[in-house]
């Protein structure tokens, strides 16, 4: 019998979720997840970037990094099923545990949420369900609110109308304007996405009714 001699335990093999992240523009919100990914106790790793549009920066990220993309224009298509569909088995071949809309401009439609209803997440620049839509930081200054902020929810049929799963606050300054106050917003998303994304991947998270528990 061959001796191996004293050898030290193996180290376990951690495994890692597997994250799909969708895009828009630039990227900022994909970074920090991609900065996330590089900690040993996040415990997850980007299979894939899709994109609804031809040259965005948060693909060429993602290229520059290795990660496999993919850009589906819904102009490419005959209608908002279809595209909906193509969405939908292009993110079914990575096989992901979680789809994160980061800066993704888009609704989901019925057959994606049929096949990842519940593992979708998305965020939005306010305190949901406070001013929802594309103008959020908009509409809050119009509005005249002395605070606003962010919500990260799981994605529902509805315009940012699914259950919250972590908020964070930032105040309004007397001289903000659409620019400055949506930085500011920026600041916090980057931070608030991979912290609840890493929770949920690490603790499990249950939803009744509208109430999401993490852990």
């Amino acid at each position: 019998m061959q001796s191996h001699g004293n050898q030290p335990p193996k180290e376990p093999t951690v495994s890692q979720s597997r994250l799909l992240v969708l895009v828009s523009g630039a990227g900022s919100i994909l970074q920090a997840l991609m900065d996330a990914c590089t900690r040993p106790d996040f415990g997850a790793r980007i299979v894939a970037v899709g994109a609804d549009r031809d040259g965005t920066g948060a693909v060429v990220r993602a290229q520059q990094a290795g990660i496999p993309t993919f850009v589906l224009p819904v102009r490419d298509f005959p209608d908002r099923a279809g595209w909906d569909k193509a969405l939908t088995q292009a993110c079914a071949e990575f096989r992901p545990d979680l789809v994160i809309a980061a800066g993704f401009l888009k609704l989901v439609g019925a057959e994606f949420l049929a096949e990842f209803g519940g593992r979708v997440v998305n965020t939005h620049p306010a305190l949901l369900p406070s001013f929802p839509g594309l103008h959020s930081v908009r509409d809050a200054l119009a509005h005249g609110v002395k605070v606003t902020g962010c919500s990260v929810i799981l994605v529902d049929s509805g315009v940012d109308s699914g259950p919250i799963l972590a908020q964070a606050a930032v105040p309004v300054r007397d001289d903000d304007d659409e620019h400055s106050l949506h930085e500011r917003i920026k600041v916090i998303e980057r931070a608030l996405v991979p912290d609840t994304v890493g929770k949920m991947l690490r603790e499990g998270w249950s939803v009744r009714d509208r109430t999401v528990r993490i852990g």
